[in-house]
């Protein structure tokens, strides 16, 4: 069965992520769409994924709000690690041109990004969002 708009998608963002440079090396590989338990901060990870259809000319084709997270617990530097990762995650996926499996990559935009602090008073968590269109 070949995957749907949500899931092509979430497998071409890690694999351009984990290829990007700049985000690599911030994060040392860490990306991932779902972290293991103990996974070490600084990480990357595929966030939330709304995908909604797109119906034009007969043909199908998907519209998807997607979020990347970058998750820190710097040990003196607040929220720029996070910050920085965010930055790296907007130069590799803004406007990129995509592989997506089974899809044409229309269009993704980045959208906006917020940094906060966690709950714990430690972390900080980078919320980068982005649009997608993928013609299928």
């Amino acid at each position: 069965m070949a995957d749907g708009y949500a899931l092509a998608l979430q497998k071409a963002l890690v694999g351009a992520l984990k290829a990007d440079a700049g985000a690599s090396t911030i994060v040392g590989g860490r990306i991932y769409d779902q972290p293991p338990q103990d996974a070490v901060r600084p990480f990357i990870r595929i966030g939330g994924i709304q995908p909604r259809p797109l119906r034009t000319d007969g043909k199908s084709a998907g519209s998807i709000t997607f979020a990347v997270e970058a998750h820190s617990r710097p040990s003196k530097s607040g929220r720029v690690e996070a910050t920085r990762c965010a930055e790296a995650v907007v130069k590799a996926l803004d406007e990129a041109a995509l592989t997506v499996t089974g899809f044409t990559l229309v269009q993704l935009q980045w959208i906006t990004q917020e940094v906060t602090q966690d709950s714990d008073g430690k972390s900080y968590t980078a919320v980068i969002a982005f649009s997608a269109i993928l013609d299928g």
